[in-house]
């Protein structure tokens, strides 16, 4: 869906109907599972095909992918102020799939050693606003 100042990705929702949180206060919450509505700024995108992003405020970062695959955001994401519909966790990445997301995201995969302890949203629903 697309509006004069947004555009959806991923499932159809009413974005005025949305009560978001910010990372933080997902983060510092009582329950760090579940469905969440995210508002936050696209650090870094994938650069390949949008395929993840990363979402950033203060000391906490989040990867967001988004269900099955099933839809990406531009690649020219960085930088916007985003809301989001998704299930919230924490992962543990292999060595081996740490790696293959910094190759993708344009950095130096040899700087990443052991496993890495990550958030994660596994989103349904991606409101980007268009460029100016």
């Amino acid at each position: 869906m697309e509006t004069e100042q947004f555009e959806i990705f991923g499932s159809e929702i009413d974005v005025e109907a949305l009560s978001p949180k910010t990372l933080t206060e997902i983060i510092e919450g009582e329950d760090l599972s579940g469905l969440v509505t995210l508002k936050t700024t696209v650090a870094e995108v994938c650069t390949k095909k949008g395929c993840f992003f990363i979402a950033e405020e203060g000391d906490y970062t989040a990867r967001i992918t988004f269900k099955e695959y099933s839809f990406f955001i531009p690649t020219d994401s960085q930088g916007k102020e985003v809301m989001l519909v998704g299930d919230f966790s924490i992962e543990t990445l292999s060595e081996e799939k740490a790696k293959h997301y910094a190759e993708d995201a344009g950095k130096n995969a040899d700087e990443i050693k052991g496993e890495q302890k990550e958030y994660s949203v596994v989103a349904t629903s991606v409101v980007v606003p268009k460029s100016k």
